[in-house]
């Protein structure tokens, strides 16, 4: 299945799409939140769908679409996760994964705007493969960790690289400002990804590629990830962890280019759906 919600910010509706076709499932009762995974809410939504075949409502395709995931308790990114990056940042290798939390405030629809933060001049771009935790995880061992994703979403983690490497601190400043985690358009169930580790990747800003990269090249694939993490916080059902990105982004260039108000950032990942953004500016 592939999961949407839908609606004006905080209003959002449940929804699926099936057969490229987006219903309406708000009649089934429950978000796509943490207490809809960890009580088994995809095998009820599967069987929800499957007793109204044909009586779902359709959704209009001019209805805004938000993150398809509610609020999670965590966002948890993992840094230099692939070794082009780390090469164009001109930063190490790392010897084991490089985490980082992205404030839940950040998350937003796929198609909404980014929003270049008050004095900003360094706001950049990050296509990731994100995954989506289906229950509670502790130590829990590399070779178990298929049956704990839910599944799988585009996510954009847009950075600001002042305040994320210039001021004192950890990344976390740079990364968790309002609209810096466009996530979505859906999410795919895990059964609808046959291999995560073999996914296109690729960002482009006002129609110029800049990342086009393949999950193929991870350091540390999922399946490690969610086992590592898992040692150091119990993950919950809903949580989303997003796995790094390819090279290409903003900072990498020389001389660096960076997000203004007016540019549109356009993303996808093989399965995972396209999402939009338009750039403005604080305030506007």
């Amino acid at each position: 299945m592939k999961l949407i919600r839908w609606g004006q910010p905080g209003q959002e509706k449940t929804g699926v799409i099936i057969n490229g076709v987006k219903l309406d499932t708000s009649a089934f009762g429950e978000d796509y939140n943490e207490q809809f995974f960890e009580t088994g809410g995809l095998g009820r939504l599967s069987a929800f769908v499957a007793g109204n075949e044909g009586r779902l409502p359709a959704i209009d395709d001019g209805e805004r679409l938000g993150s398809p995931i509610a609020r999670p308790s965590k966002i948890i990114c993992i840094g230099l996760n692939y070794a082009d990056h780390a090469r164009e940042t001109n930063a190490p290798i790392p010897a084991e994964p490089v985490v980082f939390m992205k404030a839940t405030s950040s998350l937003t629809g796929p198609f909404d705007n980014i929003v270049i933060p008050k004095n900003s001049v360094k706001t950049d771009w990050e296509v990731e493969l994100a995954v989506v935790i289906a229950k509670k995880a502790s130590y829990v061992e590399e070779a178990d960790t298929a049956g704990f994703i839910a599944g799988y979403v585009l996510h954009n983690d847009v950075s600001e690289r002042e305040f994320q490497l210039e001021r004192n601190g950890t990344w976390d400043k740079g990364k968790g400002c309002d609209t810096f985690a466009p996530l979505g358009p859906f999410m795919a169930t895990a059964d609808e990804i046959s291999d995560p580790d073999n996914l296109r990747l690729w960002l482009t800003v006002n129609g110029e590629k800049m990342q086009d990269g393949n999950t193929s090249n991870f350091i540390f694939n999922v399946p490690y990830l969610i086992s590592y993490l898992s040692r150091f916080m119990t993950l919950l059902p809903g949580d989303v962890i997003s796995t790094g990105t390819p090279a290409g982004v903003g900072l990498g260039f020389k001389p660096p280019v960076y997000l203004k108000a007016g540019d549109v950032v356009e993303l996808g990942i093989d399965g995972l759906g396209t999402s939009r953004q338009e750039v403005v500016a604080y305030g506007s």
